[in-house]
């Protein structure tokens, strides 16, 4: 056993040994790819979502310096027609990038990181010379020639070194050229039966191509068909729920909410075993350096980023078109690049089918205000300190102190968002109601050409709360919401909840720039 070539089984080992969600339908996809044209992976996926587990679970299945018939055994890919082929048959290199990144600085890493590995390998081959002039990739070619058995390659945290050191560095310069020669090369398809790298971003875009376009890639933006991989399914966290005691509508409100391909609703896997682990649904989203990326592109304010930023954390979803974005922390030139960056660091899901994106869950709302806060937003901060305030004056039927709260939270965020646009009323409303998301699933509604918009509470599980129905009226009167209510019978969308059931009326008086509100308890 090497330090970077034939490092054995114990990685995947260990992850077998604990609660364990069977993800090994991966290798069958990878399995297909070797000795074709498709043999190069770049998979690429949010941090907590799984990357390195997956390398570990490659290497233990290729590895032929161990014997892991058993830890696959009972898994989904040991009845898969490849996986006999493909067991234990090849020698495998094994790299983490970040491991050199943490050891060594600049244009260093690179040549430190092929020394090493090449003499690590040298000593699973002391009968096949290394030459003074020879690379990593010239000393590999020789090993193949000689013993007639192709390497696979697995590479974690592939874009480590893209994330601290700009184009143009010689430390990043001198990346892209060694993974061009390993990979690129006349001869790289003679030297590697498959090669598998993973990190947080995608390759990187040049002006004319990418440096590997050889590479297939996955990624949070585009992973078919290897999308059910990256996380968790609702069928997998129900089973894990149901298995330890814990509530599934809690785990699915905290972890849920990641659109994924062609998966439509997958869960953050990490948060999701922290959780089961402590018994407990709360934010497992640890700090990073990411995270001040994140308040500085926030920061930036790109053609109106902040009014997206908002709108989202109100529940609404913003345009976003991800290909333009060169998959460079460094090189951020547009709204559209910031939000594909926070698509790709788990911060934003994203529906391709419509180009939308999103918040996903209650975990990652509060790491984007978080963010907010970060930013100094003080009008959004102040809004959402005292929606805690505003919900209990609803359910007191408080309705001065309502109208007062929304006024307030209108009033504040007015510089953010149109004063006198309907959806940004709403929006505003949603946000001066944030804190009722701990307790309530929050519907929004607009009426299209009516001029108004309505948001629906519906309590969440064991929550002893009555549901709310809110309807904004715009130079009307409050009456007039609760009225218009009870005429397009808005209360059928809740009937199990009729017998405790809240009506709200808000009216905004453009002109005076006033809100009114009436709330009464629904009587069927």
């Amino acid at each position: 056993m090497g330090t970077y070539i034939n490092i054995g089984n114990t990685g995947f080992q260990s992850a077998r040994n604990d609660e364990y969600i069977d993800k090994s339908g991966l290798i069958s996809i990878v399995n297909s790819t070797f000795f074709t044209k498709r043999r190069f992976s770049c998979v690429t996926r949010s941090r907590r979502f799984g990357k390195s587990t997956a390398a570990e679970m490659l290497c233990a299945y290729y590895d032929h310096s161990c014997d892991s018939r058993s830890l696959f055994a009972d898994l989904q890919i040991a009845s898969d027609p490849s996986f006999e082929e493909h067991l234990n048959k090849y020698p495998v290199i094994f790299l983490d990038i970040s491991d050199f990144v943490t050891r060594f600085n600049g244009e260093e890493i690179v040549r430190r990181m092929d020394a090493e590995l090449r003499a690590d390998i040298h000593e699973a081959y002391p009968d096949v010379p290394v030459k003074d002039d020879d690379d990593l990739m010239a000393f590999l070619i020789r090993i193949v020639a000689a013993k007639q058995q192709p390497f696979v390659f697995v590479i974690d945290e592939w874009d480590a070194i893209c994330r601290e050191f700009r184009s143009g560095t010689k430390a990043m310069d001198g990346y892209v050229n060694w993974l061009r020669r390993l990979f690129k090369g006349g001869l790289s398809s003679q030297v590697f039966a498959g090669v598998y790298m993973t990190g947080i971003l995608p390759i990187k875009k040049y002006n004319t191509q990418s440096a590997l376009n050889n590479f297939v890639e996955y990624s949070m933006v585009k992973a078919s068909p290897m999308s059910q991989f990256f996380g968790f399914t609702k069928d997998e966290v129900r089973s894990l729920a149901e298995k330890h005691g814990m509530d599934f509508d809690e785990l699915e409100k905290w972890y849920d909410g990641y659109q994924i391909g062609r998966q439509p609703s997958m869960f953050n896997p990490n948060s999701v075993m922290m959780a089961v682990y402590n018994d407990s649904c709360e934010s497992y989203w640890a700090s990073t350096g990411a995270y001040d990326a994140v308040a500085n592109y926030i920061q930036m304010n790109y053609e109106g980023l902040k009014d997206d930023i908002i709108r989202m954390l109100a529940g609404e979803r913003c345009k976003v078109d991800p290909t333009g974005f060169g998959n460079d922390m460094f090189d951020i030139r547009s709204k559209d690049d910031v939000l594909t960056v926070l698509i790709h660091l788990g911060y934003l899901s994203y529906n391709w089918r419509k180009n939308e994106c999103y918040i996903p869950n209650r975990e990652v709302i509060g790491e984007m205000v978080n963010a907010v806060k970060a930013n100094n937003w003080k009008p959004v901060v102040d809004a959402l300190q005292k929606s805690e305030q505003l919900l209990q004056a609803t359910l007191d039927a408080d309705e001065e102190a309502v109208a007062h709260g929304v006024e307030n939270a209108h009033d504040d965020n007015t510089s953010i968002l149109s004063y006198n646009d309907e959806n940004s009323l709403a929006c505003v409303l949603s946000i001066a109601y944030y804190y009722a998301r701990n307790d309530y699933v929050m519907h929004r509604e607009l009426a299209s050409g009516k001029g108004f918009a309505d948001i629906v509470l519906i309590p969440r599980k064991h929550v002893d709360s009555p549901a709310i129905v809110l309807e904004l009226k715009v130079n009307k009167d409050a009456d007039a919401a609760i009225a218009q209510i009870k005429r397009k019978q808005y209360p059928s969308k809740v009937a199990e909840y009729t017998d405790n059931l809240l009506l709200v009326g808000i009216n905004y008086d453009k002109q005076q720039k006033t809100h009114e509100c009436h709330i009464e308890k629904y009587i069927g």
